[in-house]
């Protein structure tokens, strides 16, 4: 997945800058191009990733034939009819966003560095998740049953052992969450406001200042709660519903979604796309919300200390993280590098079997709630054995096995799929 991410960076950022490439096209893939711009942004992102020279011949032959191989994937995959749904497109849409909101602090901040609202990123951005996500289908439908035997495993530790390095240190970690959760004062409040606003546009209000005043969606308040032209599937359902009920230039009722109530005036329609403006207004939490939040965590985990019952029963019982509650809070085993800086620092801290203190922990810009975090074990770094780290070496001979098999479907895709260099 970071890797997908990075690739729409590199999209993004070679959008933002097309203008000033005098371009050319370096390959053609079946009906698809890359183009000089395309490869030179990918070349000076992996340059200045790993810190060599971006005019290294072998560097540039490299990633270009590492794009090579992304055309041919989707051309099989096209071949394959395979089919992504919209809301597969959205989810993913919506973790690129999210991703690119926490790399740069806020939404406001990725608008101002692209010179777009948030909603044409997502426009822009549509159709290159669509591909990846054709890409990633094709793999796995060739790759994903692979497996290998212990009799394998026992032949790659053998022929790989000196160049496998260290098993990192890791930890096994669990946790109770708690989302703080806006009382229905403030629900309330929220959604008078939201229909107190609505009267005012209906009794001759200006709808355009009362968004860049009061609405609470960065991306469009600006612009006086503009959202351009957008397709179904873009927006939350409860949203879309009533944005394409309306006539033109008619107003919504206060429309209630996951992120808040909203105001929707249509403004013109053209076939399945609208343009559309609203104003947002959300339930904040408040601080008494927090402070529950807290004390309760805080309760349990005495509660646990004391050994009043444990810590998979609290987890079950209160938990908001439903994936993990079910399974007694736990998340699992975690290298260094895969745990986030405040989560690494409150593990860090703790002995097997301690429990932290609640802390606060961020899901996106938006959300956010706290938890406590009890680390089960910890495996310091070490050399792999057979003995002691055979699924760790499974997996790798799982990997090495894949990549073989890969490049021996490549090469046959090669043969069969039109492709050529023009460097």
């Amino acid at each position: 997945m970071k890797k997908y991410v990075i690739s729409l960076f590199l999209f993004l950022i070679g959008f933002v800058n097309a203008q000033e490439v005098l371009d050319k096209i370096v390959a053609v893939v079946d009906n698809e191009i890359i183009l000089k711009s395309e490869l030179d942004y990918r070349v000076a992102a992996m340059a200045a990733q790993r810190n060599i020279n971006p005019n290294d011949d072998n560097l540039k032959k490299q990633i270009l034939d590492e794009m090579v191989a992304e055309k041919l994937l989707f051309a099989q995959a096209d071949i394959d009819s395979i089919i992504i749904s919209e809301a597969e497109v959205n989810q993913n849409l919506d973790y690129q966003l999210d991703f690119f909101i926490r790399q740069y602090g806020s939404q406001e901040r990725v608008e101002e560095i692209y010179g777009m609202s948030i909603e044409r990123i997502r426009r822009e951005l549509r159709e290159d998740v669509r591909k990846n996500l054709m890409v990633d289908r094709v793999k796995q439908k060739n790759f994903s049953e692979i497996q290998v035997t212990e009799r394998e495993v026992r032949e790659f530790f053998k022929t790989f052992k000196d160049s496998l390095g260290l098993i990192p240190e890791r930890f096994e970690i669990s946790h109770i969450f708690l989302n703080p959760v806006a009382s229905e004062r403030v629900v309330r409040e929220a959604k008078e406001f939201a229909q107190t606003l609505r009267d005012s546009i209906k009794n001759g209000g200006d709808f355009a200042e009362l968004a860049k005043n009061h609405s609470m969606d960065p991306g469009s308040k600006s612009v006086g709660g503009d959202l351009g032209y957008v397709k179904r599937g873009a927006f939350f359902s409860e949203f879309e519903s009533a944005a394409f009920a309306l006539a033109k230039n008619e107003l919504s009722e206060v429309i209630e979604s996951p992120v808040g109530y909203h105001i929707i005036q249509l403004l013109d329609r053209r076939g399945e796309s609208i343009h559309t403006r609203h104003i947002l207004i959300k339930p904040t939490v408040d601080d008494e919300a927090d402070l529950n939040a807290i004390e309760l965590l805080s309760s349990i985990r005495d509660s646990i200390i004391k050994k009043d019952s444990t810590f998979e029963y609290f987890a079950q019982k209160y938990s908001d993280d439903k994936e993990t509650a079910k399974f007694g809070g736990d998340l699992g085993k975690f290298e260094v590098s895969q745990l986030d800086k405040p989560l690494l620092e409150t593990v860090y801290k703790l002995d097997p079997g301690e429990i932290s203190f609640p802390k606060r922990l961020d899901i996106d810009p938006l959300n956010y709630g706290f938890h406590i975090v009890m680390l089960r074990s910890r495996t310091p770094a070490h050399k792999p054995t057979i003995e002691n780290d055979m699924e760790e070496l499974k997996q790798l001979a799982i990997f090495n096995k894949r990549q073989k098999l890969y490049d021996e479907w490549l090469g046959k895709l090669k043969e069969n799929i039109y492709w050529e260099i023009r460097l």
